[in-house]
């Protein structure tokens, strides 16, 4: 059977259909704005994943998932007399002439250093047009954001009006000051857990900061290295499965040992 070819009103008026009082889908009809948020994180991860693995003819059905989810939000809104596709559409079209007006108007920047201080200064005013006493580039950064993307976001705005080290070696520094104040709260006799906590996340947000000035990404950092220690350690469960051997039973030296050649095989690979 030849392929239907579809277009983005046929999207809109399938979504539409789903949420069709009478003839809908059950599961579409019970959805609300809230509860859709979780599917929407888990398609935009879903992309993240896609291209990481290079996995590039999957793209466009993931892509086209998370497409989905915001015309989903953009029907609810529709029911609601709210809001509608095309304002989503308009609202995108009218922030990205606003902040590139060396693109779209005759602004000149003589450096990318000037266009991002044009970009920030063009959120600040949006900020402040969304919310009078909106006063601190902080007000916005949503709090539910993972803790390390919340962390480099932060960072980022920060550094973006001048607060920020301008060399790299107060950065590891900090990092290792934060690292002996760790170690300072574990000598009592009786540590104080929620100081012991404090004290980790100053030295997490410390290595984020590090992470920012060398321009990587602490998620993509941090999932680089979940997925490096899940491929060692698949290949250590291996290698005691074939000696007969139990993890829990070994000593921390034998399984040292098992964890250096899985190092050794994956790096030859």
């Amino acid at each position: 059977m030849k392929q239907q070819n579809y277009s983005l009103d046929d999207l809109l008026a399938i979504m539409a259909a789903l949420r069709d009082p009478v003839n809908g889908c059950p599961w579409d009809k019970k959805q609300t704005l809230a509860s859709i948020v979780p599917h929407t994180l888990e398609e935009a991860y879903e992309v993240a994943d896609t291209i990481e693995r290079g996995a590039i003819t999957e793209l466009p059905g993931e892509l086209g998932d998370l497409l989905f989810q915001i015309v989903f939000y953009a029907q609810l809104g529709k029911e609601q007399s709210q809001f509608d596709f095309n304002d989503v559409i308009q609202a995108i079209n009218d922030k990205l002439v606003r902040r590139h007006p060396h693109v779209f108007a005759d602004q000149v920047f003589s450096s990318e250093a000037q266009v991002k201080a044009n970009w920030e200064q063009t959120k600040a005013e949006e900020r402040q047009a969304l919310d009078a006493n909106a006063t601190s580039v902080l007000d916005d950064i949503p709090r539910n954001l993972p803790a390390l993307t919340r962390a480099n976001k932060i960072q980022k705005r920060c550094s973006a009006v001048g607060f920020d080290w301008r060399e790299l070696a107060p950065v590891i520094d900090k990092i290792h000051e934060e690292l002996e104040e760790v170690k300072a709260e574990l000598t009592p006799s009786l540590p104080n857990q929620e100081r012991i906590a404090d004290e980790l996340g100053d030295l997490l947000f410390a290595c984020v900061n590090l992470v920012r000035h060398l321009k990587k990404d602490p998620e993509a950092v941090l999932r680089g290295a979940n997925d490096k220690f899940e491929r060692r350690f698949r290949m250590v469960e291996k290698a005691l499965q074939a000696a007969g051997k139990d993890s829990r039973e070994c000593s921390e030296e034998e399984l040292d040992r098992y964890w250096q050649q899985a190092k050794l095989a994956i790096s030859q690979q």
